[in-house]
C-alpha cells in the first residue's frame, strides 16, 4: 500500500507591510511522503506572501506539470499568476511565462544555473525570484506539527515568523530571473 499524504491545518496571522495584505487565513496543505519539509514551508510561505482573492493551491498535486503549485485565477479562468517553489526547469518556467500574466518563484535554493538559461525563457527579465533563507526554514521546521499556528510578517525585505512563542526572522530577498 502506498504511503499517504500527511495533512496540516494552517492558521496564519499574517500582515505583509510591504503589499499592504492583512488577513487571518486558515487552510490545509497535503504533504506527499516524497515532499521535504523545506519544500512543504516553502510552499506555505509562498501561499501567505501571495495572497490575495482566487489563489489556490493545484489540484494536481506536487507533480503536475501542466499547472503551477499555486496559482491565481480571475472569476473567468483568465491565468493572472504562476507561483511555482523550489527550482522549477527551464521548459516549465518558460510554459508558465506564456500562459500567465504574472509569474513568481519562491525558493530557499541558488538558480545560477537556471538564470544561465535565462534567454531560453519567454520573459525572464519579468520572473520575480523570491529567495528564502534555508537557515531560516530549518529552524521553522524544529516546530512544524500536524497542526502549525503561525505569525507572520513581511516589511522592508524582511520576514518574521513566529512559531510557538519563537521568533525567526530573515531576509527575503527579491529579484528577477534575468
Amino acid at each position: 500500500m502506498a504511503p499517504q499524504a500527511t495533512i496540516h491545518r494552517v492558521t496564519v496571522n499574517l500582515s505583509d507591510v510591504d503589499r499592504g495584505v492583512y488577513e487571518e487565513l486558515d487552510f490545509r496543505v497535503a504533504r506527499h511522503p516524497s515532499e521535504s519539509l523545506r519544500w512543504m514551508l516553502t510552499r506555505i510561505l509562498a501561499y501567505c506572501l501571495s495572497y490575495e482573492e482566487g489563489l489556490a493551491f493545484s489540484k494536481g498535486g506536487l507533480s503536475s506539470a501542466e499547472e503551477a503549485p499555486l496559482a491565481i485565477h480571475d472569476p473567468t479562468g483568465v491565468l493572472l499568476a504562476w507561483i511555482d517553489v523550489g527550482s522549477p526547469s527551464v521548459e516549465r518556467l518558460h510554459k508558465a511565462s506564456k500562459a500567465a500574466r504574472r509569474v513568481t518563484v519562491f525558493t530557499h535554493s541558488d538558480l545560477a544555473s537556471l538564470r544561465a538559461e535565462a534567454s531560453k525563457i519567454h520573459k525572464a527579465e519579468t520572473i520575480t525570484v523570491l529567495t528564502i533563507d534555508p537557515a531560516f526554514l530549518e529552524a521553522l521546521e524544529t516546530h512544524v506539527e500536524k497542526q502549525i499556528d503561525l505569525e507572520l510578517v513581511r516589511n522592508e525585505g524582511q520576514l518574521y515568523a513566529t512559531i510557538d512563542g519563537v521568533t525567526l526572522e530573515s531576509a527575503l530577498r527579491e529579484d528577477t530571473l534575468a
